[in-house]
């Protein structure tokens, strides 16, 4: 855990929630649930400073901005949840072509191993 400052709240990114992932890009051959995921999901050594109002910024970005997490309120530690955002992210697409390449390859294999 990440050491707080006086005014900042840690942070917990998580996988999108349905607010996020509602209507997100999933090629043929992959499961739906691959689209919640995000990169950063389960890293907590983040921490965020609240604005002058002490609210706190609606969007988190990694990678020059590739990828996204949106604010979702708090969880029962009072850390900050900010969820994987799809619709946002920019690498989203080409993420999820790479894994619908990986479903293919997989399903070929076990095509060729019967």
């Amino acid at each position: 855990m990440a050491t707080l400052l006086r005014g900042e709240v840690s942070v917990i990114l998580q996988p999108a929630g349905t607010a996020q992932y509602q209507g997100a890009y999933c090629p043929p051959g992959v499961p739906f649930k691959e689209v919640r995921r995000g990169p950063f999901d389960g890293k907590a050594d983040i921490v965020v400073r609240p604005d002058a109002d002490g609210g706190l910024p609606r969007h988190m970005t990694f990678g020059n901005g590739a990828v996204v997490y949106e604010h979702d309120g708090r969880d029962s530690k009072g850390r900050a949840v900010y969820r994987y955002a799809p619709l946002l992210s920019p690498s989203h697409r080409a993420v999820m072509d790479g894994v619908a390449e990986v479903y293919a390859d997989n399903a070929r294999a076990k095509g060729e191993q019967r």
